[in-house]
């Protein structure tokens, strides 16, 4: 972190962060702003930002390298994409060619990678100015961000809290405007949990939208997408990283649309289930089923048609558990005996659970998706979007693994119950701020659609925030 300050070595802070990348694009085409000028901004922010720990690695000779190339494209009007020049930051758990993929782990090879995952190359390829790595907890097991490699990440509305995970640090970044462009991943949750409990914007896309190599241990439940401040931005982020490539072969691999198009377009004549609990049990807090609520009634008002329904998701928590603990046993069971005292005890112990399944229990969760899946059709047959909270607590103390309200559960499957169901399912779902909790925390709103329906998606939650606009946390600007 002191070695990007010295680089940038600013007297002081612009308001490039709070600008969305369409904006920031327009700055860069008139010449009132330069490529190498926001992203030395970046790194002073980040400087600033450094007791939260929200980067694994930064790159400031490269990026400001890459920063001077994109500036030279925008004054010679040929920049490589509307994005040219964006700061942008990836997780590490993707690769980003030259830099190590640590994914939290000790136990990790430190070597840089050799090529990019498809999403950081589509990234590089639209020339965005990539600052570093962003950090998650180990493997992205939990759906907090602690690890025993890189320590706590901290929430910055309130640093005694966590942000969430796994895409903690990507969170982070994107409350605070350290770059604009956050590339995530997403199991069960890993990108809309934080952006709930960080105020910020994040997108689950369908599953094949995005293209993904190397392939995740987690095979079908697994996710990439952008978490960013705004829909805007997330919108612009996913039509850049959602294009072909043939590394993967689960994905579509057609050409992305551009995403922004259609963004105002609102809400009117939309068909929109609530849903507060999923048709289960389990707490609620009381702040957070209001707000949920004053979403729903402002989408009323803008011309939506909601009504209360519950989706048929009552098998959801046991698959999760089948699908999500053995591949936890393979990862720890990957790692020489010897060294597997360096992995978070977490992990290890969940690890443990997941050898009380067989191959056969796995099979059978992964083949009953398609009764899911059919449910899913026959509900958005009625219902273009479905409303529910994002989670149903704000953000909890930091390095905890559970809520010290016992009645929220005791692991993150019951404390975030709204999240994996729509893994097990692929479909498309967005965490959008929904307001301040009394305790001074963001609360999160999920718009859940149809498979390969991302575009309503999106669409839906710019309403949400147009409605409810979200201030920035302390420490912004």
């Amino acid at each position: 972190m002191r070695a990007a300050a010295s680089a940038v070595n600013l007297a002081r802070m612009t308001n490039f962060a709070g600008l969305t990348a369409a904006a920031l694009s327009g700055l860069y085409r008139t010449g009132k702003a330069s490529p190498v000028e926001v992203a030395c901004d970046a790194f002073a922010r980040i400087e600033a930002a450094r007791a939260l720990n929200a980067f694994m690695q930064l790159e400031p000779e490269p990026a400001l390298a890459e920063a001077a190339q994109s500036e030279a494209r925008w004054r010679r009007g040929a920049p490589l994409s509307a994005v040219d020049g964006v700061p942008a930051t990836i997780k590490d758990n993707i690769w980003a060619k030259g830099l190590p993929t640590r994914r939290g782990s000790r136990t990790s090879d430190p070597a840089p990678a050799a090529d990019d995952a498809p999403a950081s190359a589509r990234l590089r390829d639209a020339g965005c100015v990539i600052l570093g790595k962003t950090c998650l907890p180990e493997h992205g097991w939990i759906g907090v961000c602690h690890s025993p490699l890189t320590g706590i990440t901290r929430n910055p509305w309130n640093p005694e809290h966590t942000p969430g995970g796994s895409t903690g640090g990507g969170a982070v970044a994107a409350a605070l405007g350290l770059g604009l462009l956050h590339l995530g991943t997403d199991g069960a949750g890993s990108l809309r949990i934080p952006a709930a409990f960080t105020g910020v914007v994040g997108m689950k896309p369908s599953f094949g939208q995005v293209p993904v190599y190397p392939p995740s241990m987690l095979n079908v439940l697994a996710h990439q997408g952008p978490i960013t401040r705004t829909v805007a931005d997330a919108a612009t982020m996913l039509s850049v990283i959602a294009q072909p490539d043939a590394r993967d072969p689960t994905a579509w691999n057609t050409p992305a649309p551009d995403f922004a198009t259609g963004l105002e377009l609102g809400v009117r004549g939309l068909r929109i289930a609530l849903s507060m609990r999923l048709g289960r049990g389990g707490k609620l807090d009381p702040e957070i089923e209001a707000a949920v609520r004053k979403v729903a009634r402002a989408l009323e008002g803008q011309g939506a048609i909601v009504e209360e329904a519950d989706p048929p998701l009552a098998r959801a928590p046991d698959m999760i558990r089948v699908m999500w603990w053995p591949v936890m046993t393979g990862l720890v069971d990957a790692v020489a005996p010897e060294r597997r005292g360096e992995m978070d005890a977490g992990l290890r112990a969940v690890a443990e659970r997941g050898r009380r399944f067989s191959v056969g229990d796995y099979a059978t969760a992964y083949a009953a998706r398609a009764d899911l899946h059919k449910a899913m059709l026959d509900f958005h047959a009625r219902y273009d979007l479905l409303l529910t909270p994002t989670m149903p607590l704000t953000a909890f103390k930091a390095g905890l693994v559970v809520p010290d309200d016992a009645d929220y559960g005791d692991d993150w499957i019951e404390w975030s119950p709204y999240t994996y169901p729509f893994n097990l399912t692929q479909q498309p779902a967005a965490s959008v701020p929904c307001g301040l909790a009394r305790n001074g925390l963001p609360m999160g709103v999920q718009v859940v659609g149809a498979l390969r329906d991302d575009a309503r998606v999106l669409r839906a939650a710019r309403a949400v925030e147009q409605a409810l606009p979200m201030p920035p946390p302390p420490g912004f600007g």
